[in-house]
């Protein structure tokens, strides 16, 4: 097992496949469920974005989307168990004959209201798979961590009303999410993060109140999966407890845990 520098088991190799098949088969055993309970929370936000601005087909920019799980969820009313049994190895055997299928279920399956999915993601074949599935209307092969968008990813980026993450930040951080919205010529999409615990959320706040936002954090707390073992349980530990963060009963039970940020214009 190889743990990351937090702490956590890298699980890179299921985001590069060409297909979700691995993604889903690994993360199964492991309950991972956050996007399935992040949902609520975005159809509300998307809602009231809906009515508060007068926006028929919201932009949801989805950072670090991988297969669009999110985009799945939420066009197409989706669960996580249907994902997971959908990508279980028992139907076609071939991209080829998961894409068709997939793409009869975006044919089949329309939006009661519309959306836009943009994924922005550094897995070409993730990003490739979502978007000829028909989960994501446009994407973004970036590392905004690295360096800005190129004229080309600006155009795209550009229009967002919402973004949305459920685990990246940590990976992620301030950079991406200041050259997302820097994007905007001046406009300020809303924000919804889901973000472990384990990662602190202090400098994305801070980054973000200088352009414009006011950020305020969801006090309930979100199960994201199991750990994939104990070597993954003491490394994760390990880390919270050297950042002064109390693992007593969530994280010490077992489970990464997750809480949401939801960050607006502070005029709004």
């Amino acid at each position: 097992m190889r743990l990351d520098a937090s702490g956590k088991v890298s699980l890179d190799h299921i985001y590069t496949a060409p297909d979700p098949r691995a993604y889903f088969q690994a993360l199964r055993p492991l309950g991972y469920r956050v996007p399935q309970l992040a949902k609520p929370y975005f159809e509300k936000l998307i809602k009231e974005y809906r009515e508060t601005e007068r926006t028929a087909v919201p932009r949801v920019l989805d950072i670090g989307c991988s297969y669009g799980i999110n985009a799945a969820l939420l066009k197409y009313d989706l669960t996580m168990d249907e994902l997971y049994a959908r990508y279980d190895g028992t139907g076609p055997a071939t991209r080829a004959g998961l894409l068709e299928r997939d793409r009869d279920l975006s044919r089949s399956r329309s939006p009661a209201h519309g959306l836009r999915f943009t994924g922005l993601d550094a897995s070409t074949s993730a990003l490739a798979y979502a978007r000829e599935a028909g989960f994501l209307d446009d994407t973004v092969h970036a590392d905004l961590e690295a360096g800005d968008p190129t004229p080309e990813q600006r155009d795209v980026l550009a229009g967002t009303d919402l973004v949305i993450s459920t685990g990246c930040v940590g990976y992620v951080t301030e950079r991406t999410l200041t050259r997302v919205v820097r994007a905007q010529d001046g406009r300020l999409p809303w924000m919804a993060h889901f973000v472990l615990r384990m990662f602190p959320f202090g400098p994305v706040e801070d980054a973000l109140a200088e352009l414009g936002y006011r950020t305020i954090r969801v006090d309930e707390v979100f199960k994201q999966r199991r750990f994939a073992g104990p070597e993954e349980r003491r490394g994760v530990l390990d880390s919270m407890a050297a950042a002064g963060v109390d693992a007593r009963g969530l994280e010490e039970d077992g489970w990464l845990h997750a809480q949401l940020y939801l960050s607006r214009p502070k005029d709004r």
